[in-house]
């Protein structure tokens, strides 16, 4: 059973971390004591987020679909730090399109994304964790996989398998100690949201009127639930799916 239930000096890198549900992310491990690894495409913009974080925070650029460039982060935390205690597989791009109208080649750049990223970053970190015996891993899924949603059909299909991806390996890594659960955020008011909306301003309303709790989630929502589920507290959890929507989806 573990008796540590502190964040303190914890490792822990986080995907698309240097603005949105990311970055809150990030800021909500590091004020609780965890050194984080801001991780994004956008190198210089991660700097800045981790300039910004308390304790001894790194920014690094990593393109999560070049599985050189993952490799080669894994391989500098663990140079800097000295292990990697937790993954959280936050980076994600869509774009909303009726699947009739959505090209293939915005299919494979959504699929690189959305589920080889994962893919890449658990395994090369995965295998480490095995060495050091153990680590958590939370993978950011979506409503969309349980659910489905309008305009989003191969994102759903990313998210979908995302999800059964955390199950199996949550199945897999357990017998070296290593947990995975995934963290399905329903619409959250982010800047990717905000870029969607413009084309549809109903959107926002529409959402708020269908959500229960009447309202998008803020990052700080998504965060929460996040640092719950990476807090050593938490390790008797695993290869589990937890909606954070407001009460839009309840199944």
């Amino acid at each position: 059973m573990t008796t540590d239930t502190t964040m303190t000096d914890r490792v822990c890198i986080v995907t698309g971390a240097a603005q949105g549900i990311g970055k809150a992310i990030a800021e909500r491990l590091a004020d609780e004591g965890a050194r984080v690894v801001v991780a994004d495409l956008n190198g210089e913009l991660a700097a800045t987020t981790a300039a910004e974080l308390p304790g001894d925070a790194l920014g690094v650029a990593v393109d999560v679909t070049d599985r050189a460039a993952v490799d080669q982060m894994a391989a500098d935390v663990v140079e800097k730090y000295g292990r990697i205690d937790v993954l959280i597989n936050n980076a994600g791009w869509d774009k909303i399109s009726p699947f009739l109208e959505l090209e293939p080649e915005v299919w494979d750049r959504i699929i690189a994304i959305n589920l080889y990223g994962p893919l890449h970053t658990c395994q090369s970190v995965g295998k480490r964790m095995v060495e050091q015996g153990g680590g958590t891993i939370i993978n950011i899924g979506s409503d969309a996989a349980r659910v489905g949603s309008s305009g989003e059909a191969v994102y759903s299909a990313c998210k979908g398998g995302v999800v059964s991806f955390t199950k199996t390996i949550a199945r897999e890594f357990a017998r070296y100690g290593v947990t995975a659960n995934a963290v399905c955020p329903g619409p959250a008011d982010t800047p990717l949201f905000a870029s969607i909306s413009e084309e549809n301003p109903k959107l926002r309303t529409a959402l708020e009127k269908a959500i229960p709790l009447r309202r998008l989630a803020d990052p700080a929502d998504l965060a929460n639930a996040v640092a719950f589920l990476a807090n050593p507290a938490s390790s008797y959890i695993t290869g589990q799916t937890l909606s954070v929507s407001g009460g839009l989806t309840m199944i």
